[in-house]
């Protein structure tokens, strides 16, 4: 992003009360593309909060980090299917963990926020903030898509 559109966002957000990152995701263009008014509507203020402000939900808080049955994680900003149960498993950090996403599935960018770069990553296509990933997973991949619960809806197989 170039350094003026940077500042234009940034005085924009202070004018319209809009946050920055509900701005920047809507110069992004995605299959399933919804009004800040349509996604409030449809959320609860806790997803608002981490899948379009792209905040993170409390640790040990969602249901979903100890449902191990069979079956497929869904984005809850438009219902594709994001992970599957067989690349789940049990982190100890509190919050759902894949060491794998589906194909197609999601997509990742650099996160600069709390001093550090880490990988944001979100659903390829309603762009709702899902979590980050970190290199810290078991193999085969090495990765741990470390997941919001309130992103993500469960469907059993």
């Amino acid at each position: 992003m170039k350094r003026r559109t940077f500042l234009s966002l940034a005085g924009a957000t202070g004018l319209a009360g809009t946050s920055l990152p509900a701005l920047l995701a809507a110069q992004e263009q995605f299959e399933v593309a919804r009004t800040e008014t349509e996604w409030r509507a449809m959320l609860t203020d806790a997803e608002y909060r981490v899948m379009r402000e792209e905040g993170t939900e409390r640790a040990g808080s969602s249901p979903l980090d100890k449902v191990y049955e069979p079956g497929t994680y869904h984005c809850k900003g438009c219902d594709q299917a994001l992970y599957s149960s067989e690349a789940k498993y049990d982190s100890g950090t509190g919050w759902p963990s894949f060491f794998r996403a589906l194909p197609n599935a999601v997509e990742t960018k650099p996160d600069r926020s709390f001093f550090t770069t880490r990988t944001e990553v979100h659903c390829d296509r309603c762009g709702s903030h899902l979590g980050h990933i970190f290199d810290d997973g078991p193999q085969p991949t090495g990765k741990r898509h470390c997941l919001n619960g309130v992103s993500l809806s469960f469907v059993p197989a």
